[in-house]
């Protein structure tokens, strides 16, 4: 049975989309690594390389999706997703958690050490980085294509200035921006 590797982009952030992508490898690929141990060019040089020659599913959130849904509800339903697109295969997850799931493996550091965990979560960081980049166009006082949604000191600034927009996670809590009782 073919192996798929599972990992995300987008747990953290205080904005943008949960992105979750499963990759079978069908030929051997040079150069595959945790997305996060790997510069932006090298992922992107990555990116196509790994569509053409693997079969993957990539499953996304928005916001208001986490929002509503909360959180772990949006990974457990794209492990399902995933899943289901991609039929019989031996999958595993990067982690340590199933989010409820059947069926599935885990394994901290997977995206470091198995081939397939880590074209996921190449594929899963380049989806979503360049969707962050596109919404920085529409969204330019918060600078999302430097930051990418996540916690920066400018991005707090941000909010502080201009308020939560339309794609900020609003169940999200930031001791930051709560008000102080001293």
């Amino acid at each position: 049975m073919q192996l798929c590797g599972i990992d995300e982009a987008g747990r953290g952030p205080l904005a943008g989309p949960l992105t979750i992508a499963g990759v079978i490898l069908n030929k051997p690929i040079e150069g595959l690594n945790d997305s996060k141990k790997l510069s932006e060019k090298k992922r992107e040089s990555l990116f196509d390389i790994i569509r053409e020659n693997t079969t993957y599913h990539i499953a996304r959130f928005t916001s208001a999706q986490i929002d509503e849904l909360g959180l772990s509800a949006c990974l457990a339903a794209g492990l399902r997703e995933i899943m289901n697109a991609l039929g019989e295969a031996d999958y595993l997850y990067d982690g340590n958690s199933k989010f409820g799931v059947s069926g599935l493996r885990t394994m901290v550091k997977a995206d470091a050490t198995i081939p397939e965990v880590s074209a996921a979560s190449i594929l899963a960081k380049v989806t979503r980085d360049r969707e962050m980049v596109e919404l920085a166009a529409l969204y330019p006082q918060y600078g999302f294509e430097g930051h990418k949604g996540y916690g920066s000191a400018s991005h707090i600034e941000a909010i502080r200035l201009y308020g939560y927009c339309e794609i900020h996670r609003k169940s999200f809590r930031l001791k930051a921006l709560q008000p102080s009782l001293f």
